[in-house]
């Protein structure tokens, strides 16, 4: 049985989180008592905050850099928090929290609104923990062969084994080009990574639906690079709404595949708190 009341979201730096507005707005749509704050947690100083908490504590949400810390702390995994290595959900009990990826859900939620079904080609820019979830999404969308660019291309090792063992074809490249034709562009990189205008067009001419994660300043010059050759561009908005979603569904149900009660309704609280904020 699943108790507690309380909520946060947990990260450095976690003042620009946008969390607690969508969360509230799904739990005022469900009429839930609880409540969801923030707290500024670093690596260092995770495991005690987490052993801190007592049984009034629901679950927690996770953002950088806290994923790999919760994927050690949880006693089981959902397979998509085991295929990234990655957890962003911690659903607390008696038993020792578990730990869920919502990532991944939520960039397959996205790109399905943007008009993106099974897809055979795909490209991940950076090599991070985004891009590890990024990878597994466009692996549930059936995708046979990805390229991951990186400044290092030996810094995606991990991530080319990774995508090997689910099946696809995966290949590590530097970010410069020529770049070959995808028919979707995942940008994982920081909101403050610049790349060269020579890049930034190759990449744009290769062509392909684009999702950038960024979503604190857009355009990017990536997604304007997309919109300026009538490409589609999205950013990472629709991915954070959707992973959101997830999340509640963990917090009331305990699993993140199962829908909410008119879940269309909270969703569309959720929508309204995000683009209304």
């Amino acid at each position: 049985m699943l108790s507690g009341t309380r909520l946060a979201v947990w990260g450095d730096p976690i003042a620009h989180s946008r969390s607690p507005l969508l969360h509230a707005a799904a739990y005022d749509a469900l009429d839930a008592p609880w409540t969801y704050d923030r707290r500024r947690v670093d690596e260092a100083g995770f495991p005690a905050a987490l052993s801190s908490l007592d049984a009034s504590w629901r679950g927690l949400s996770l953002t950088m850099p806290l994923k790999s810390a919760a994927s050690r702390a949880a006693v089981a995994h959902d397979a998509r928090a085991r295929s990234t290595g990655a957890v962003n959900t911690l659903l607390l009990g008696p038993r020792g929290p578990r730990g869920y990826n919502t990532d991944v859900g939520g960039i397959v939620a996205a790109l399905g609104e943007a008009g993106v079904g099974q897809v055979s080609s795909a490209r991940i820019l950076g090599a991070g923990a985004t891009a590890t979830s990024a990878l597994v999404a466009l692996s549930e969308m059936g995708v046979a062969s990805v390229e991951i660019l990186a400044r290092r291309p030996d810094a995606a090792d991990e991530l080319v084994a990774r995508g090997t063992e689910l099946g696809m074809r995966t290949t590590a490249r530097s970010l410069d080009g020529p770049h070959r034709a995808v028919e979707v562009t995942v940008a994982t990189l920081p909101g403050d990574a610049v790349l060269p205008s020579a890049t930034v067009s190759s990449l744009a001419d290769a062509g392909g639906t684009l999702m950038d994660v960024v979503y604190g300043t857009w355009p990017t010059p990536l997604s304007a690079a997309w919109s300026d050759r009538g490409l589609t561009a999205v950013s990472g908005l629709p991915m954070l709404l959707h992973q959101a979603l997830r999340q509640v569904r963990v917090f009331v149900g305990g699993e993140q595949d199962q829908p909410l009660d008119d879940e269309a309704r909270v969703l569309a609280a959720m929508r309204r708190a995000l683009v209304g904020e």
